[in-house]
């Protein structure tokens, strides 16, 4: 069954003729929709309901599925939201975390010091030789020596941290780094404790050419400024990072200034005291 109205408008039709135009054709508009709908209605009276059974049945159980998604969708949404809280919570303390992190990463030096600092120093391996001959099995027992003596331990490491590097004005701090400073340090402990064992090596183990320099080093342990610290000669200065260079007067101007080292003139030589920073 169909209905179909045709509807020609005139060009010439006055404003009132097109308004009334215009609203026969919404007329038959309207009829037109109206007669699909019946259309569609009667098609539904003829359908077989038996025949029909499975599909409806289908689009239930789809109709359901979706419904449990949907469910789903909106308790997960829940928890997400009842979790939001805590990971706010979680994300405000991991970058504290990282704050404190970082802060120890700009302070924390590149070397820290050991429980035993091997001496490098060509003067120190030459007092493990007797004769021109290797002492290594008196090594233990020099190390048991000194357990029993009671000594100090070994020279102080006062490492100079990343702030106390920015705080230095540029012109001092030129180009150093901080890694080359703190091992600076190191080299400085290493000369420190070769003069500490020339010093209390026995005087019928030293050889001629290291007696003359053990009696300079016990004379100027027992100077005022010096006594019961650890110390080194300028002289001393000839290591991979730390030498009488433009780097190395740089080097030592800082840590003068930081209080790493104290200066002080005995007899001809120019001694640098390891000093604990305040």
């Amino acid at each position: 069954m169909s209905c179909e109205i045709q509807y020609t408008e005139d060009r010439k039709m006055d404003p009132a003729g097109r308004e009334a135009a215009h609203s026969l054709e919404s007329l038959i508009l309207s009829f037109n929709h109206r007669i699909s709908q019946l259309q569609e209605m009667i098609l539904s009276r003829n359908v077989d309901p038996n025949s029909s059974a499975a599909d409806f049945a289908a689009v239930d159980l789809a109709v359901t599925g979706m419904e449990q998604q949907i469910d789903a969708i909106k308790l997960y949404l829940k928890e997400e939201a009842q979790a939001l809280p805590s990971a706010q919570d979680l994300i405000k303390q991991s970058w504290h975390q990282q704050k404190r992190l970082q802060h120890m990463l700009n302070n924390i030096p590149l070397q820290m010091p050991g429980s035993f600092n091997p001496v490098l120093d060509e003067k120190a391996i030459s007092l493990s030789k007797t004769n021109g001959s290797d002492v290594l099995s008196g090594s233990t027992e020099e190390l048991k020596i000194q357990k029993e003596k009671k000594g100090r331990g070994p020279p102080p490491h006062w490492y100079v941290s990343g702030n106390e590097l920015d705080s230095l004005s540029s012109y001092m701090r030129g180009r150093l780094t901080l890694d080359k400073i703190n091992a600076a340090i190191d080299e400085m402990a290493q000369f420190a404790e070769a003069n500490a064992h020339l010093i209390k090596e026995p005087r019928n183990k030293l050889g001629e050419g290291l007696l003359e320099r053990a009696l300079e080093m016990r004379d100027i342990s027992t100077a005022e400024p010096v006594k019961g610290k650890y110390f080194c000669l300028e002289t001393d200065l000839k290591g991979p990072v730390l030498k009488l260079d433009n780097t190395g007067k740089a080097i030592l101007t800082v840590l003068r200034h930081l209080g790493r080292v104290n200066e002080a003139r005995i007899g001809r030589q120019r001694v640098l005291i390891l000093a604990k920073p305040h």
